[in-house]
């Protein structure tokens, strides 16, 4: 699993490790919201559903964020936009700080989800176009890992300055944190090159006088290829919200079970999540990135049903967490070697930021439609509907496009 990175570059390395930093760093910003909810109820005053519209509107932003990345790395360069996403959701997760209500709150975060949406894609294609084709599918998987650490570190964090502040300056303290990743963008800057492959085709495209339009993705020979790729962003992403949304609330409210939300079980599911994207990202190289999808999405699929249609006491929860994390997270590794072999290099950001974030803005909208349809029937069996729905998204994407395990990237 962990052989190839001793074949690395030097340049190579340090691709690696920025790029797992920046998504790690990314993480961590993002998931501090997560945490501040119930501080901003209890200091504002803000109703539940105000408290979910911020987390609404960051998904959507996000998904802008990173189609606007993709085009942009296809234009200026996959380091320089990495350090533009970091830097830009780092400066407004330091801008929620200072809200003083909640649609100033509402703004800084909305604007920071178009640096979180923004930094996956310029990072997935960097790394895409730098590693080996054998060892693709683990290195991008095991830089996509670098989630769990950041929402690890994101807890840890809450749980320090909540011990040491009041709680109408934790929340703004910890907002304050997300500034920290701003400086990493000097190592990015002094120490990572733009990928050769990038390089030539620029060169290439400076010596012919042609340009590219982010339009080719739908173009007469890629538009298929788009289609169903984003189908399956869709169903990995939409089964991933359909379950960590609502989960908790059917396990609180019809379960009755008390460790739900406890540091225990979120631990537990952290590092599920962690082994679920190391094991995914060589899986994807082993089996092929076919198989690794569906795989996944049959066990996700299982897991979200167990959960919602067997009757659980919390000691069973807790062994059940491990599976969740593992299986809903570990979709993800093999993504985005899977699409930068889809996508020719000249719209490489382009195909990867549309895709995977048209799969992010759809399935934003789950948690929406699972409340709605949950006025009608039973919450755990929405949760169960939406999620086996979704999952068989993936596994039908999945079977249509083709494997690209070890393919060259193409022009």
């Amino acid at each position: 699993m962990f052989a190839w990175y001793g074949h690395l570059r030097a340049n190579e390395r340090r691709a690696f490790w920025s790029c797992k930093a920046g998504y790690a760093l990314d993480a961590m910003d993002t998931q501090f919201l997560s945490f501040v909810i119930p501080a901003l109820i209890a200091t504002w005053g803000l109703t539940k559903g105000e408290a979910g519209l911020i987390g609404t509107v960051t998904l959507l932003t996000s998904a802008l964020g990173g189609w606007v990345a993709g085009i942009l790395s296809d234009r200026v360069g996959r380091v320089r936009t990495l350090q533009i996403t970091i830097v830009w959701f780092a400066v407004f997760t330091l801008a929620c700080a200072f809200a003083q209500n909640f649609t100033q709150l509402l703004v800084a975060r909305g604007l920071m989800g178009l640096g979180f949406g923004g930094e996956w894609t310029a990072g997935a294609v960097l790394m895409g176009e730098v590693i080996r084709a054998r060892d693709r599918g683990k290195a991008v998987g095991m830089v996509q890992a670098g989630w769990a650490i950041g929402w690890a570190v994101s807890a840890g964090l809450y749980a320090l300055v909540f011990s040491l502040l009041p709680t109408e300056l934790a929340w703004r303290a910890l907002f304050a944190l997300g500034i920290l990743p701003a400086p990493f963008v000097i190592f990015i800057r002094r120490l990572v090159e733009e990928p050769e492959l990038h390089r030539l085709a620029k060169q290439r495209e400076r010596e012919t006088h042609t340009t590219h339009s982010f339009m080719e993705i739908f173009g007469a020979d890629m538009w298929l290829t788009t289609l169903r790729t984003a189908l399956l962003a869709t169903g990995a992403q939409g089964g991933y919200y359909a379950i960590t949304t609502w989960l908790p609330t059917y396990l609180k409210t019809q379960q009755h079970l008390s460790v739900v939300g406890t540091s225990g079980y979120l631990a537990v599911i952290i590092v599920g999540s962690y082994a679920g994207y190391l094991c995914g990202a060589w899986l994807s190289d082993r089996v092929g990135r076919k198989l690794a999808f569906i795989t996944y999405a049959l066990a996700s699929m299982v897991i979200a049903l167990a959960y919602t249609h067997v009757t659980l006491d919390n000691t069973l929860l807790l062994i059940l967490g491990f599976p969740l994390g593992f299986f809903a997270s570990g979709i993800f590794s093999g993504m985005g070697a899977f699409m930068s072999e889809l996508f020719p290099t000249r719209i490489r950001g382009s195909g990867q930021g549309f895709c995977y974030n048209f799969g992010r803005a759809v399935g934003a909208a789950f948690p929406f439609l699972i409340g709605l349809v949950a006025q009608k029937m039973a919450l755990g069996a929405a949760i169960g509907a939406f999620a086996a729905c979704a999952y068989g998204v993936v596994i039908l994407a999945a079977l249509t496009l083709p494997e690209t395990r070890g393919a060259k990237l193409k022009y």
